[in-house]
């Protein structure tokens, strides 16, 4: 099941037996875009994931704006030739990251949309830069999969901690908690990322 304004119904009224998550429906469950980073060029959804990869949000944001700017009209191959990302502000660990990525989808016909999720996982972490977070992202984001929850996601875990004021190295509790929110801890996520991004909390 894909993740559309469709199922986010559902998923809404299923999740909002969590206290928690269901004052967070109330405040965002009109402002929420599914699609907002969205992109059907994999390699370039791939590339603003590289770039977000351990920057404040603010800084991603501004970043993957400069990079959106110069690629604008450029196809993946002229993309790959670039030689001047690291003056907008890309890491050149970065640059040969998403290097990495054009040049893996010059080549590859793997079927992403009909993987199933640990599939793509395992297929996209070949990429050198690619990690499980990224592939994670990667399946919320642009396969658009309702049921991904990334613990290794800082913002998603202190939201966890804010929130339900919970001990989150505590691996069973987050566990335990996240099970509950099966089959859509996509739709968690995004409501536990919306309430740190706004600094709104359940208290």
């Amino acid at each position: 099941m894909e993740l559309n304004q469709k199922t986010l119904k559902k998923a809404y009224n299923y999740l909002s037996k969590d206290d928690c998550l269901n004052h967070l429906i109330i405040k965002f469950s009109g402002v929420i875009d599914i699609s907002e980073r969205y992109n059907e060029n994999y390699a370039k959804a791939l590339a603003y994931l590289i770039i977000e990869q351990q920057v404040s949000f603010k800084a991603a944001i501004t970043i993957k704006k400069r990079f959106s700017d110069m690629i604008t009209d450029l196809s993946n191959n002229e993309i790959l030739k670039l030689d001047n990302l690291q003056s907008i502000g890309i890491s050149y660990r970065k640059v040969s990251y998403i290097q990495n990525v054009y040049n893996y989808f010059q080549d590859s016909k793997y079927d992403f949309t009909s993987a199933s999720n640990k599939d793509v996982i395992t297929e996209l972490v070949t990429i050198k830069g690619i990690g499980l977070w990224s592939a994670q992202m990667f399946l919320i984001f642009v396969l658009m999969r309702i049921d991904i929850f990334s613990p290794g996601d800082l913002a998603l875990m202190n939201s966890l901690k804010i929130n339900y004021k919970i001990d989150i190295n505590n691996k069973k509790t987050v566990e335990s908690l996240v099970e509950q929110w099966s089959p859509y801890k996509s739709v968690a996520s995004l409501l536990l990322w919306k309430s740190i991004e706004e600094k709104y909390y359940y208290s």
